[in-house]
Formats: structure tokens, C-alpha cells, sequence
């Protein structure tokens, strides 16, 4: 669809559904493993009580929290080199924006939150490579 100028497109109409997570106690060799036979880029980090948030491991983590500093994958813990807590994109946020927060905030990608729950995965290449959006 590629929209004209009075159509919003909104983060809900373009995130990907299937969200990949994982604890936090599992280790960085197993956080690998699964994101390779997923083949995704990212991972949603569960949350441990419900005060608790969310938080995320994505490829970047790996070189800096892993492989930089020369430490065992299969001695590192996801929670030591994830991000958290994480920026979510509001279901119903024109895309134009929620493209912008990404961007501004300096990262790839972000989950989908509706009502307080994560209902999908959006990524600023997603936007391009699987949307005609323009």
C-alpha cells in the first residue's frame, strides 16, 4: 500500500506479530542459539514479576557485552548485557512518528504496546524491506 498524503499509517498496520522471548537467566549462547533458528535480530527479555520491565537483547549486545571483551557465551547471562527497560512504540501511533522516536532514540528496533501489553515487533528496516510504504 503505498499511502497518499491523508492516510495514517499506524505501527499496529505495519509490526511484525511474532515476538521471540526469553529469561533473563538463560545465557548468551543460548540467547544465540534461539535467535538463529528464529532468525530474528532481537529478543524481548521477560519480565520477571509484574513490576518489573521488559527488557531486550539485540545482535549489538553480543559484540559489546560478549565478544569485545573476550568473555565465554556460555558463561554470560542475558540480563548482564541486555537493554533495560525498553522504549515501546503505542499500537496506534502514526508511523511517521513512531519511525521518528526510533531514529531519535538511536535504535533499530522497538516492541508494539497496546493497553500495556506487547502485541508485535516494529524495525525501521522492516519499514522499508516489508512495507511499501513509498
Amino acid at each position: 500500500m503505498v499511502p497518499d498524503s491523508t492516510t495514517i499509517i499506524r505501527a499496529r498496520d505495519v509490526m511484525h506479530k511474532k515476538i521471540i522471548s526469553i529469561d533473563g537467566m538463560a545465557t548468551a549462547s543460548e540467547a544465540a542459539a534461539m535467535m538463529r533458528s528464529e532468525k530474528t535480530s532481537s529478543l524481548l527479555i521477560n519480565k520477571r514479576h509484574t513490576n518489573d520491565a521488559w527488557g531486550i537483547l539485540v545482535t549489538q549486545d553480543f559484540i559489546k557485552g560478549v565478544i569485545i571483551p573476550g568473555r565465554a557465551p556460555n558463561e554470560v547471562h542475558v540480563y548482564e548485557i541486555m537493554t533495560k527497560p525498553i522504549i515501546t512504540v503505542p499500537a496506534d501511533m502514526d508511523i511517521r512518528y513512531g519511525a521518528r522516536l526510533l531514529y531519535r532514540a538511536g535504535i533499530r528496533r522497538a516492541p508494539v504496546e497496546d493497553k500495556g501489553e506487547l502485541i508485535g515487533m516494529i524495525s525501521l528496516s522492516s519499514l522499508i524491506l516489508d512495507h511499501d510504504l513509498f
